[in-house]
């Protein structure tokens, strides 16, 4: 998609990403839910995801799904890594479509991250005794942190069972009946592990370079692109820096996009961090807009911003000022399911709530 100015836009102006038309520009981000077994969806996930399709929301994205089970950030993760997991998917993802909203998923592998407990159980490191898995892989190895386990380095066999299960978890995100795929490049997790320099110590043809360093990603998304229909949009999270010296930056980051654009992705998901424990995050409301804007003006890519977005007109204004396409949303969908069609009211825009609910928005 070019990115175009030439028609003043707001957050409920419709969006065209390919051959998918989007309500308005309000997207439900993923968020973890640490409620699957053996990475099943289930009855909690209809209810929470189907909720915010109802609440109005363009596209309602899954939490991360693992495309390997060693890929999981927990054992109470969802997974995509195998054929039996794209029942229940269907369910959710058919429910949110009839409800006007484009259903998504994010294809995941939480590398040097994996095999913790859920926050609620205390996010720690599990080993095998509790649950955990050994083991855990990334570049290079090199713990996350203290407590963690030491990853085993990805042998070239390992890092094409990434790539075939990338692509493979894209073709059941299709047959579940997703209508746009999110590669999770971000956060620290396995493909952003293989983008930093501070997480990636390699001396082969996946290390060393910024070229060295993409190349994993860029293999991943052709491969994907390639299973992926031609008339869906293809989405790429991001941590667009490190927030520490010597690590991945902003600059980095839009020449990223100025690649992978290319290569089929359309639109350039900008969140930050999560590679480096303790980094020091100026966090503050719309904080990592700008990184959305640059990415967006220098790449000439849809981008959409994210993190404490919380205001119906503060999200107006980021689109309405082109720093990026869409907003996504996190926290603020846990606490307001039906943001999208509260803020409609507050914003005096026109938004199709259901007919069941269409008393209580009039």
């Amino acid at each position: 998609m070019s990115v175009s100015t030439l028609q003043p836009v707001h957050l409920f102006s419709p969006l065209q990403l390919r051959e998918v038309q989007f309500r308005n520009r309000i997207v439900v981000s993923p968020m973890c839910q640490y409620s699957s077994t053996d990475g099943y969806a289930n009855d909690w996930h209809l209810v929470h995801l189907g909720s915010r399709a109802v609440g109005g929301a363009a596209l309602v994205f899954t939490e991360a799904a693992a495309v390997l089970a060693e890929g999981r950030i927990s054992p109470d993760d969802l997974g995509i890594w195998s054929d039996g997991h794209t029942e229940m998917l269907s369910r959710i993802l058919r429910f949110v479509e009839t409800q006007g909203a484009v259903p998504g998923v994010q294809l995941a592998h939480a590398g040097r991250k994996a095999s913790t407990s859920a926050p609620w159980k205390g996010g720690v490191p599990l080993d095998e005794a509790d649950g955990g898995w050994r083991p855990i892989f990334a570049p290079s190895a090199l713990p996350f942190d203290d407590g963690y386990q030491t990853p085993q380095e990805l042998d070239r066999g390992g890092i094409d069972k990434v790539i075939r299960a990338f692509a493979r978890a894209t073709e059941r995100a299709l047959q579940a009946g997703a209508k746009v795929v999110e590669i999770h490049a971000a956060h620290g997790y396995l493909l952003h592990e293989f983008l930093s320099p501070l997480s990636n110590r390699r001396t082969d043809e996946y290390g060393g370079s910024f070229e060295n360093r993409i190349w994993l990603l860029c293999q991943t998304t052709a491969e994907v692109r390639k299973v992926w229909p031609e008339k869906y949009p293809l989405v790429l999270r991001i941590s667009a820096t490190d927030w520490t010296e010597g690590g991945w930056t902003g600059e980095d980051s839009v020449a990223l996009a100025q690649k992978l654009k290319p290569l089929g992705v359309d639109l350039i998901d900008c969140s930050s961090g999560g590679n480096v424990p303790r980094a020091e995050i100026p966090i503050g409301a719309g904080y990592q807009v700008p990184f959305a804007e640059e990415i967006r003006e220098k790449a000439k890519i849809a981008t959409g911003a994210v993190g404490m977005i919380t205001a119906p007109a503060q999200a107006d204004q980021i689109v309405r000022n082109g720093h990026a396409d869409i907003v996504l949303m996190a926290r603020e969908f846990l606490r307001h399911p039906y943001w999208p069609l509260n803020a409609a009211g507050l914003l005096r825009q026109k938004i199709g709530a259901p007919v069941q609910y269409g008393r209580a928005f009039q």
